[in-house]
């Protein structure tokens, strides 16, 4: 894309599209956002400016989507924030065009769904881009990224955690396993990393004055899907997920080097430092 060109922003939660609001500012491109109702910050008005179109639209309203970013002259777009897992499913009031599209799927996992999402908009004439577009800068390097490094046993909690990641990553299940000795103590499902670790932290220390064992420190290991489209769902590391890592026990976090987004990075390093948290970014074999 070159500068005066129409972006499309499919707003999902937290701070991922604000960011790639600015960042497409930058390169000089237009935006056109499409809010989430369920989803998007209420603020995204006010951070977009009086110059640029916000459209606010239901989960499920894929017709009305298609039609606004048709109506603005959008030809490439772009999906940013989660899309709370339970919501697509549980609160979701699909249009007929997504109703029709659900009920083609063989599978409904989140994938599936925004596949074939994308496959839709991309028949109407609207690209969908990776949402790393504009971000590279803010993908994790490989190495040692905190001040401490992990030991011997968090590094081989980390290799099986990627193993057990990797399984379940493929079924579209979740991204994150939490890690205590060489067990795996809770694993992702649609609740979401942070509350992943809260659940595993929970765990361990309903174990206290138990003997056990297993070590009370746990290593927590985000991977990236193995066929992962990058168009959505991208694995993202904030402070808060540092944060609620601190507060569960968890003193290791094994990212994906390249394919995992970290926000505010100065800050969460300098969060993982105080706690005593050891980052590694991880090259995909």
């Amino acid at each position: 894309m070159v500068a005066g060109d129409k972006l499309g922003l499919i707003a999902g939660n937290g701070r991922f599209p604000f960011l790639l609001l600015e960042a497409a500012r930058a390169h000089g491109l237009e935006v056109v956002v499409a809010a989430i109702r369920e989803e998007t910050e209420p603020e995204m008005q006010a951070r977009a400016g009086p110059g640029v179109r916000v459209e606010w639209l239901s989960l499920g309203e894929l017709s009305r989507l298609i039609a606004y970013f048709q109506a603005a002259g959008v030809r490439r777009a772009v999906m940013a924030g989660q899309v709370k897992h339970k919501q697509i499913f549980a609160s979701i009031r699909p249009d007929w065009r997504l109703a029709k599209l659900l009920l083609s799927l063989r599978t409904r996992n989140t994938d599936m769904l925004l596949g074939a999402v994308a496959k839709v908009l991309g028949d109407e004439g609207i690209a969908l881009l990776p949402s790393t577009a504009f971000l590279e800068p803010m993908l994790a390097p490989a190495g040692v990224l905190t001040q401490r490094a992990p030991s011997p046993e968090e590094v081989a909690d980390m290799e099986y955690g990627r193993a057990v990641a990797g399984a379940i990553a493929a079924f579209d299940i979740g991204q994150t396993v939490v890690v205590a000795s060489g067990a795996c103590v809770a694993v992702e499902a649609m609740e979401g990393t942070d509350a992943t670790i809260a659940r595993a932290g929970a765990l361990m220390g309903s174990l206290a004055g138990e003997a056990s064992t297993l070590s009370r420190s746990l290593t927590v290991v985000k991977i990236s899907k193995p066929k992962q489209d990058l168009r959505f769902d991208v694995p993202v590391v904030g402070v808060a997920t540092v944060a609620a890592m601190a507060a569960a026990g968890a003193r290791c976090l094994s990212v994906e080097a390249g394919r995992t987004l970290f926000f505010d990075r100065e800050a969460l390093i300098a969060r993982a430092d105080e706690a005593g948290i050891a980052i590694v970014g991880t090259e995909r074999p």
